[in-house]
């Protein structure tokens, strides 16, 4: 019904909804989050932990809700496993698209623990935003350039450090955490430059995931694997909400933890590095076969 509202009107109007969405339920959250630091009682806590969740699915809840309802965006989506919403997982996407966020929620909201991203120190200061990340618990890394570790190799302990510190929180729990390995959004550009032999795929980075890996230990039972594919070509935000996105798919499939990968020291240890990376760079070679059989769908 509301697809029927001219463009001209549906876009402001999708415009206001988002922004309302955003501020009446980000508000809510951070006054959850005020009275569970203000009120150190466990169960407190706990209960505050659980309706600041459930907020965060709502939001996420009612974004889906316009894309189903106010676009044409078809998801053709495919999975070879049973889901668990107390499950424990390491979930991995390539990127190409800040849409690739939403649809990776639509997809997975309330069928998986509620996912966290690692996100750069600098986006705590985001406006609202940044206090809604903290308040649920997403990790703020502060990583390090080559070019500063090579000057100040002790930097990679930090690191390291950061990672486990932020991660102890998830022990125990019912827990998603998610990671884009390429580390950035594809662009042709990016990918000439990298000379990436992938056609379709920037090179993975395998640090951000060991990283995850030695921080959890045996918290993280099993890797979603995610492949999104756009037919039409790599879409914007804004060709999300002017309809300009009709087709995408999601291909995600069940994979276990190699037990070799959870114990190494991915810094110090150049042969576990390099085995690490072969590993990575097995699981994007199949993530290109998946796309190269989208392609010819």
């Amino acid at each position: 019904m509301f697809v029927r509202i001219p463009l001209l009107l549906r876009v402001p109007l999708i415009y206001l909804l988002i922004a309302a969405n955003t501020l009446i339920r980000v508000s809510v959250l951070l006054l959850c989050a005020l009275f569970k630091a203000m009120l150190p009682i466990r169960l407190l806590q706990q209960m505050l932990d659980g309706w600041i969740i459930g907020l965060a699915e709502a939001w996420i809840g009612f974004n889906s809700w316009m894309m189903d309802h106010m676009t044409t965006l078809q998801v053709h989506f495919r999975e070879d496993a049973v889901l668990d919403p107390q499950g424990h997982y390491l979930v991995l996407s390539n990127h190409q698209s800040w849409v690739d966020i939403l649809v990776l929620q639509k997809v997975f909201n309330k069928r998986i623990p509620f996912m966290r991203f690692f996100l750069k120190k600098e986006l705590f200061w985001v406006p609202m935003l940044g206090l809604a990340w903290w308040a649920l618990d997403f990790p703020f890394m502060q990583r390090h350039s080559k070019s500063q570790l090579q000057k100040r190799p002790e930097l990679a302990g930090q690191d390291i450090a950061a990672t486990r510190k932020a991660c102890e929180k998830f022990l125990g729990k019912p827990v998603s955490i998610m990671i884009f390995p390429e580390g950035t959004r594809f662009t042709p550009h990016k990918h000439a430059q990298q000379q990436s032999p992938l056609a379709a795929l920037l090179k993975p980075k395998s640090g951000g995931m060991a990283y995850a890996l030695d921080a959890m230990g045996q918290g993280l039972h099993a890797i979603l694997d995610v492949t999104l594919h756009y037919p039409h070509g790599i879409p914007g935000m804004a060709d999300l909400i002017a309809d300009r996105i009709k087709h995408v798919h999601v291909d995600v499939r069940l994979r276990p933890i190699p037990d070799a990968l959870r114990a190494g020291d991915y810094e110090n240890d150049r042969a576990f590095r390099a085995q690490f990376q072969q590993w990575m760079n097995g699981l994007w070679q199949d993530k290109q076969q998946i796309l190269d059989g989208f392609s010819r769908s």
